[in-house]
């Protein structure tokens, strides 16, 4: 019998064991997945439950309960308010955010790639976003006045700088190897920077884009808290002003939910476009 008779047998049951052993991994992947669920929602359900029990002790005009806040909810849905609130609201963040994270990706990749662009402009990156918010509120409503322009703009000015700053730093740190290998193959500076620098910084882009959509949906309240016309700002301001804590509450948590929820659509949306960080990951 030849030697590859003889070790043919061994090898397909390596590469049983193999196989078995990759079955048995995914099993315990999913377990631990359905484990983490259960978890999460115990803790949610703790959470309401003692909120509902201690919210009921104190007096409604300093704290409400979750059925309080459900019923403020409904009537708010039914009577239109929430509804019309809440699309004001997203036009602003989607505009906004949708124009942060084309600048940002744009300035990051020329910051991160052109040491000439990024010595012109690191002293400015640095000073807006050391900038307070609230300090700077009040000169753009000066500029644009009280409505939808205001808001945009303010949402643009705290979303754009994590996107550009990440973005900056995800292309300063692709191997310059990868690099040295483009240009050893005559590659051109839109095919480096489309093949390498791109597909390379894209997880760093991403963690930019989780980070903006949370200041964005911070920038957007804020505006909406000083010009109290339109949006899920300002029924926090109306209900705060009527002394209503459980309709108050009811715009706090949509709030609450929208920043958890465009968070994880980000994080699903990275694991289709990079999987390969995923993998490094797990």
């Amino acid at each position: 019998m030849s030697r590859t008779e003889t070790e043919a047998p061994q090898l397909l049951a390596a590469a049983g064991v193999s196989a078995e052993s990759n079955d048995s991994a995914g099993d315990q992947q999913a377990r631990n997945r359905r484990k983490y669920r259960l978890i999460r929602l115990a803790s949610i359900l703790v959470v309401l439950g003692v909120w509902e029990l201690v919210g009921r002790q104190i007096d409604p005009l300093f704290m409400s309960y979750p059925s309080a806040v459900a019923r403020a909810a409904v009537t708010l849905t039914a009577n239109g308010e929430l509804p019309s609130a809440l699309a004001s609201s997203l036009l602003t963040l989607a505009l906004g955010f949708f124009i942060a994270a084309i600048l940002g990706v744009v300035a990051g990749l020329l910051i991160g790639r052109y040491k000439t662009v990024e010595v012109a402009t690191d002293w400015l990156v640095n000073a807006l976003y050391a900038t307070p918010l609230v300090a700077v509120v009040p000169l753009v409503i000066l500029w644009f006045g009280l409505g939808f322009s205001a808001k945009l703009f303010v949402v643009v000015l705290l979303a754009i700088f994590p996107v550009l700053i990440n973005t900056a730093s995800g292309v300063r740190n692709v191997a310059p190897s990868l690099i040295d290998v483009g240009a050893g193959f005559a590659a051109s500076e839109w095919q480096i920077f489309t093949k390498i620098i791109l597909p390379a910084s894209l997880p760093y882009t991403m963690t930019g884009l989780r980070l903006g959509v949370g200041r964005a949906i911070i920038g957007m309240v804020v505006a909406e808290f000083f010009t109290a016309i339109t949006g899920l700002g300002a029924l926090v301001i109306k209900y705060g002003n009527q002394f209503d804590t459980a309709s108050m509450l009811v715009p706090v948590l949509v709030l609450m939910l929208l920043g958890v929820g465009l968070t994880a659509g980000l994080r699903r949306a990275e694991a289709k476009i990079a999987p390969w960080k995923e993998e490094e990951h797990n």
